[in-house]
């Protein structure tokens, strides 16, 4: 019998296509039980060098627009996805070390810049980063930006360093143009020796109806909460590793039921086997059981896929956060098997890290 070879060309597409949608549909509906116990070809991370190896902190990710920021102004961005890359770094008289960036649209995105005094500032750019200007700087000696996060187009938080015995917190109706700080009886006097680290762009997030998180440490873990947009906070100890100066909360997150993770552990003892992850569970903040595979900086949800990443390594859990495995690389690059950054869209994530590593992982297939 003759066959029509483009035809069975055509439907073995199709069912290609069928086949990765039912792969991300039953990772968004599994329960940890179904595949633990199963061998899943994942998809693999690809890697990438920006130019100057400088050490990436930022990301972002709309679409296909992906951005990721670091040390000596960089700012590297692609528009198809993570196939190509341009050199969109900030050409300034002051050199500051990016460390956290909000994407608006495939255009617009504000970057901070992290140091003492007004080292910290924000340029923005509304054409791709092919022109940036000075939005924001800070005018405090003693100051020093940590993360700033965004619920819309105008209205965000910034984070920084405490002054006058509390964390400076500021806030933005304009996009940033002006910043006012929250009043210090709005929030609690930190605790002693207590510190926040600029270490991912994720100290502070926000959530819906007016949520915001942000973490510290510092021989103490802590959760601050807002429920009005910023204008006053509660705090609250989490059960993360809090045995040093440098032990504490290093990233948060949300998954896609609006559930807050914090993550952590010490730089200075990156693969040392410590808690590292607490959700929120009825209103209390509970140790998860991620297997413990030393600092975590960073994570990101897409469905029920939840990606958690520092320096050392990568995990992955397929049950929006509450069970975790190592993801299993083939395409490991010589050296540091994770990044210190991460965001997703739509099924894709892109992480940053040290000496210019960039990934991308899809699961769109």
């Amino acid at each position: 019998m003759k066959m029509n070879r483009k035809l069975i060309g055509n439907n073995n597409k199709n069912m290609n296509r069928i086949l990765s949608s039912l792969l991300i549909l039953l990772f968004s509906i599994s329960n940890y039980s179904a595949f633990a116990t199963m061998s899943i070809d994942l998809p693999q991370w690809q890697y990438m060098t920006m130019k100057g190896s400088p050490s990436l902190r930022g990301a972002a990710i709309i679409e296909k627009s992906l951005w990721v920021t670091g040390s000596n102004n960089s700012v590297f961005v692609s528009q198809d996805g993570g196939v190509t890359w341009q050199d969109k770094s900030v050409n300034a008289s002051v050199i500051t070390d990016f460390r956290d960036i909000a994407l608006f649209d495939h255009q617009t995105a504000i970057v901070m810049g992290v140091g003492n005094g007004q080292s910290s500032r924000l340029y923005k750019t509304v054409d791709g980063g092919e022109n940036w200007h000075l939005l924001y700087q800070n005018t405090d000696e003693q100051g020093f930006f940590d993360s700033i996060a965004f619920w819309d187009n105008n209205q965000g938080l910034l984070l920084g360093d405490p002054v006058d015995g509390y964390y400076v917190v500021k806030k933005t109706r304009d996009g940033g143009k002006t910043w006012q700080r929250i009043a210090k009886n709005k929030l609690p006097p930190i605790l002693d020796k207590e510190a926040a680290f600029a270490a991912s762009g994720n100290t502070l997030i926000v959530g819906e109806n007016g949520k915001a998180y942000l973490t510290t440490g510092g021989f103490s873990s802590s959760v601050y909460v807002s429920e009005d947009y910023g204008e006053s906070w509660l705090r609250y100890s989490v059960p993360l590793y809090q045995e040093t100066q440098t032990a504490g909360g290093y990233g948060l997150a949300l998954n896609h039921k609006g559930e807050p993770f914090v993550l952590g552990g010490d730089y200075q003892q990156r693969p040392k086997q410590y808690a590292n992850m607490a959700r929120l569970d009825n209103d209390v903040w509970v140790s998860v059981n991620s297997g413990e595979n030393g600092l975590r900086t960073a994570m990101s949800c897409q469905g029920n896929i939840c990606i958690a990443t520092g320096k050392t390594g990568i995990d992955v859990s397929f049950n929006a956060g509450k069970h975790w495995q190592v993801y299993q690389n083939k395409n490991v690059p010589a050296g540091d098997k994770g990044f210190y950054t991460l965001a997703s869209d739509r099924f894709v994530f892109v992480a940053a890290g040290a000496d210019g590593k960039v990934g991308v992982l899809s699961f769109q297939r």
